[in-house]
C-alpha cells in the first residue's frame, strides 16, 4: 500500500501501553485493506513526502545525453556516467581494498578517492553516486540544469527556458 497524506493522531492504549498512530489518506486503499487486514505483523514505513521527478523531465535528461555522446563520439552511458559525475548525488564510503571492484558493480558511478586508515585498518575511500532514477524533483533538477548547460556549450539545441520550466512545474504531477 502506497498513500499519501498526513499524520491525523497518536494515542496511547491505557491497557497496553503501546502506541496507537492514525493517518488521513489521500487515496482509497481498500484493496489494500483487505489484503493486510489478516495480517498479526506488519512492516510499517511512514516518511515526509518528496515530490518525484517526472517522467518527461527524465526522458529529457536522456535525450540529451544522446545528442552530447553524439556530437562527441562517444558512449551514452559513459556521458550519463559524467553528468552524474558533475551534477549528481554522491555518498562517500570506505571499504576494505578487496572489495572495491564488487562495490563498483552496486553503483552506478564510482570514483577512487585514495587510500585511508582508520582506527588503524587501511580502507579504500570511494565516492558512490546514486542513479537518477533514485532522485527527488529537486536532486533531478540540478541534473537536469546541468545537463543542459553541458548540451548548450556544445552547441546543441535544447528547449526554451519557458518549456524546460514546465517540465519542472510538471514534476510530481
Amino acid at each position: 500500500m502506497d498513500c499519501t497524506g498526513k499524520l491525523h493522531s497518536v494515542n496511547r492504549d491505557w491497557k497496553s501501553g503501546k502506541i496507537i498512530i492514525s493517518f488521513e489518506l489521500n487515496e482509497e486503499p481498500t484493496e489494500a485493506i483487505n489484503t493486510i487486514g489478516s495480517c498479526e505483523k506488519l512492516s510499517i514505513t511512514a516518511k515526509k513526502y518528496r515530490q518525484k521527478r517526472s517522467l518527461d523531465a527524465n526522458a529529457y535528461m536522456w535525450v540529451l545525453v544522446q545528442k552530447i555522446a553524439d556530437t562527441l563520439h562517444r558512449d551514452k552511458w559513459e556521458i550519463y556516467l559524467e553528468m552524474l559525475g558533475r551534477y549528481g548525488v554522491f555518498t562517500h564510503i570506505i571499504v576494505k581494498p578487496h572489495m572495491v571492484e564488487k562495490v563498483k558493480q552496486e553503483w552506478r558511478a564510482v570514483k577512487e578517492l585514495g587510500e585511508v586508515c582508520v582506527n588503524g585498518t587501511t580502507g579504500i575511500q570511494l565516492q558512490c553516486y546514486f542513479g537518477s532514477s533514485t532522485y527527488d524533483s529537486k536532486e533531478m533538477s540540478v541534473l537536469i540544469d546541468g545537463v543542459v548547460s553541458e548540451a548548450r556549450e556544445l552547441g546543441i539545441e535544447t528547449l526554451p527556458p519557458d518549456e524546460l520550466e514546465r517540465m519542472k512545474q510538471q514534476w510530481g504531477k
